[in-house]
């Protein structure tokens, strides 16, 4: 079969190598895609977000799949308009998809599937809420209701921090949109979990947990970014734990999903806090994350392709168990210089040493672009993602950290701490 992948991120990259091994598949397109997945797939200069050319190049290649990789195409309803015309779509429709392109829509999901989550409450006024943020000491998580590309949220650690952060969003606007609605929730503590689970609206079969690294420097420290980089498995994260989480997070929520009208085909991302008095969950994607899509599909041995095409026909429950690589997957991502300021960042930068890298070590691009005449330039915040295996954490992290260090670019920068905590 023909197969389309949505996206031009590090994710695609991931997701179109994943396609590419499958016995399943003929040719892969890409839209738009980028300087990496043109290597192994055709890029089609189609955005993630344009329906009617996405549905029109479907029909005329007869794709037998579509994967959709960013928020972007769920939320303009990519999904429905694909099933719509017939076709296996592997991702939800625009309803399902509320659960990430809304905070409060998947907050009062939560609190009516009992899902266990942070206290929280929803606002679209300043001083309400600064009031209930005071209650809590300042403690808390100020977030946008809608999407803003992994970086909505502000964390404060006192009173001062909460007011600046909802004014940020609700008096200054600097999220737009996304920001005229913000949900104040309490602010947990401990390690945080990422559980993928694939599912056809019914059944889910959870993929390899991976934990990931959102603040933009070493320490955990800065800005929220979309993802520094990532490990699987993490410390700490056993067999009980992830049915723990498909059990109490999962499955309810595909159901209350289904109950509202909603069916979930694809893939659900649940970010989650392993906090002392238990699993939390402070967030739902609509789709693979970024960077734990990189560490996780190199690990999945069963045909991907398979998966999606089960999980897109409602056929999960005769699908057979995955097969894992037991070893660990470390990724590092490189980024663009003053990421995650979108401001203050400048692409077109020439990269090198992409075709230096260390044995063993994979690069899925991000930010890439390829420039006639001059090679692969700089085409986003995040750039590559350097990725590397090993029998153990210590040594999939040496890997994925060799490869960063080769790449080379104006004012690249990584984190060098990226799970230095399994080590």
């Amino acid at each position: 079969m023909k197969v389309l992948v949505i996206g031009s991120g590090a994710r695609e990259h991931a997701l179109v190598w994943k396609c590419v091994q499958s016995d399943l598949v003929e040719r892969v397109y890409c839209a738009p895609g980028n300087g990496g997945t043109g290597g192994m797939a055709r890029n089609i200069p189609i955005g993630a977000a344009d329906v009617v050319r996405l549905v029109d190049f479907a029909k005329r290649e007869r794709l037998g799949l579509i994967v959709l990789g960013p928020e972007a195409a769920v939320d303009a309803g990519v999904g429905d308009a694909l099933r719509h015309a017939g076709f296996n779509v592997f991702g939800p429709d625009r309803g399902a998809g509320r659960i990430e392109s809304s905070k409060s829509f998947a907050k009062e999901l939560m609190q009516r599937a009992e899902i266990p989550t942070a206290a929280f409450e929803v606002f679209t006024q300043p001083a309400p809420a600064k009031e209930w943020a005071r209650r809590h000491d300042g403690r808390v998580a100020v977030k946008a209701d809608g999407l803003a590309r992994g970086k909505g949220v502000i964390v404060c650690a006192g009173v001062e921090e909460s007011d600046d952060a909802v004014d940020a969003m609700l008096v200054e606007q600097r999220f737009g949109r996304s920001g005229s609605k913000i949900v104040v929730e309490e602010r947990l503590e401990g390690p945080e979990l990422s559980l993928l689970g694939v599912t056809d609206g019914t059944d889910v079969i959870a993929l390899a947990p991976a934990r990931d690294y959102k603040r933009a420097l070493e320490g955990d420290v800065g800005a929220n970014t979309g993802g520094m980089g990532a490990y699987s498995p993490p410390k700490d994260v056993d067999d009980a734990v992830v049915q723990e989480v498909v059990d109490w997070v999962m499955r309810p929520a595909v159901r209350a999903l289904a109950e509202s009208g909603n069916e979930f085909r694809g893939v659900l991302y649940a970010g989650l806090m392993l906090t002392p008095k238990g699993i939390r969950t402070l967030e739902f994607n609509a789709r693979f994350g970024d960077p734990e899509a990189q560490v996780v599909l190199p690990r999945l041995e069963s045909d991907f392709v398979a998966l999606a095409l089960a999980a897109a026909k409602g056929g999960l429950a005769t699908h057979p168990d995955l097969r894992w690589n037991p070893q660990a997957c470390v990724g590092v991502v490189v980024a663009s210089a003053h990421y995650p300021d979108d401001v203050a960042m400048t692409f077109g930068h020439r990269i090198r040493g992409l075709t230096e890298m260390p044995p063993g070590v994979r690069i899925f691009h991000a930010g890439t672009r390829y420039e006639p005449g001059v090679g692969l330039v700089t085409d986003g915040g995040r750039v590559v993602t350097s990725v590397g295996l090993g029998d153990t954490v210590a040594e999939a992290r040496e890997s994925a950290l060799a490869g960063a260090r080769q790449v080379r670019f104006e004012g690249a920068f990584f984190r060098s701490d990226i799970a230095e905590e399994a080590v």
